[in-house]
């Protein structure tokens, strides 16, 4: 098949959505299927494959570190359809969404779209001297949702809050896969890991609680500050590494120096994506707050390193992450610090949890994510094949209706 992926995130950004484009991607072209990538220019992209398509873009108003393309283009329309397309794949509600459905309506092929983001959550972004509700984020996903063919849910979660929603079309769950190979240990030296820690300054013989992902309000990364000040009481020197960047840097920062905790946190700012399976290396606990996830893959990504997760509760990690088994998981921020300073203190237990950690991740293979994703791409161009069908009876039957009218009126004439 020829299959084009629209999405507003790609490479060189780092984050959740574009693990989950690039997995996609790579398993895809593997079955042997022709991927062609629509996306927006960025000014740190200078390595694309020739299959990656990029529309002129402009920062956006309210995220400085995101981009919306300059969506309409005859030149880029004419050439979509010489690439002859068989489906589209949308990844984003926005720019790249709308011109993913427009050229679908154009070249007439099915549109599947996979929703990644929790919008409810995002609503403060939007909402500086604006009055933006999250119901108004409920409405634009019903209205997105319900354009296209076919809708892909990470999780139960987000399948329950489309339908809440109002979504009527199909949604299938199809849970995210991973490469595991970037994160296993057995691929870097000591020696390597040695060096990052010393270029990054960080204590090698000191306990490490790690965060790998975007630096934004919604990840609650301040929740884990604020439990930091207990967990160093009992293990004085335990520091936090932080991994990313995002809107939240600056307080993040002035958080840090508030509770007095400079010398126990090391902001490492964003590394390349290629690169980043190493970054997981260097902690000894993974750790996040936030519950603005739909999946929740930098848990899985840090499972499949062999760290333990410590988690909030959430619908999105229900299966993933089990208490005591492979994590811990926490509602308040005195239960966080409990569950840090248990896992950091008691080694037996934290490589017990290791061990656990590694194998929970086994069924959230790239492979078994890509063949499931193709099945049900294939039943959205089966059912759609069958609507056109419909579609043409219909047709042939209104037309001999009115060929039948015809020849009535020319025999009475």
């Amino acid at each position: 098949m020829n299959i084009g992926i629209f999405t507003d995130t790609y490479l060189p950004q780092i984050n959740g959505v574009v693990s989950s484009i690039v997995t996609l991607e790579q398993q895809l072209i593997a079955q042997g299927h022709n991927v062609y990538i629509f996306t927006i220019s960025h000014p740190q992209a200078h390595d694309d494959k020739p299959y990656v398509y990029r529309i002129p873009s402009l920062p956006f108003v309210f995220l400085k570190d995101h981009r919306v393309g300059i969506i309409y283009s005859t030149k880029l329309v004419r050439r979509v359809k010489k690439l002859k397309l068989d489906i589209i794949l949308s990844q984003t509600e926005f720019s790249l969404g709308f011109l993913a459905k427009l050229i679908s309506k154009q070249i007439h092929v099915p549109i599947v779209h996979t929703y990644h983001t929790m919008y409810e959550e995002y609503m403060h972004y939007i909402s500086k001297g604006v009055e933006f509700s999250p119901e108004l984020a409920r409405k634009y996903s019903k209205m997105f949702c319900n354009s296209v063919d076919g809708i892909v849910a990470p999780t139960e979660k987000t399948r329950d809050l489309l339908l809440s929603y109002g979504v009527k079309k199909p949604i299938e769950v199809i849970p995210t896969g991973i490469n595991f190979t970037p994160f296993h240990p057995s691929r870097y030296t000591k020696e390597e890991i040695s060096s990052l820690k010393i270029q990054f300054s960080l204590d090698p013989t000191a306990p490490t609680i790690l965060f790998v992902g975007r630096v934004a309000k919604e990840k609650s990364i301040d929740v884990v500050l604020h439990a930091l000040p207990e967990v160093i009481k009992q293990v004085p020197h335990a520091q936090l590494f932080i991994v990313g960047d995002g809107p939240e840097m600056t307080h993040l920062k002035e958080l840090t120096q508030t509770l007095h905790l400079e010398e126990h946190i090391i902001f490492a700012g964003l590394q390349p994506w290629q690169t980043i399976g190493k970054f997981y290396q260097l902690g000894d606990v993974f750790v996040s707050a936030s519950v603005s996830e739909t999946q929740g893959l930098t848990f899985a990504e840090a499972m499949a390193a062999g760290l333990p997760v410590v988690a909030k509760h959430d619908e999105s990690i229900e299966g993933l992450v089990i208490d005591d088994y492979n994590g811990k998981k926490f509602t308040t921020t005195e239960e966080l610090s409990i569950a840090l300073i248990k896992l950091l203190q008691d080694e037996s237990y934290r490589k017990t949890l290791s061990v656990h950690a590694m194998s929970s991740v086994a069924p959230l293979s790239d492979e078994i994510f890509g063949k499931n994703a193709l099945t049900y791409y294939e039943k959205i161009l089966a059912l759609n094949e069958q609507d056109q069908k419909k579609d043409k009876k219909k047709v042939d039957k209104a037309t001999k209706k009115i060929e039948t009218k015809i020849r009535k009126k020319r025999r009475v004439q």
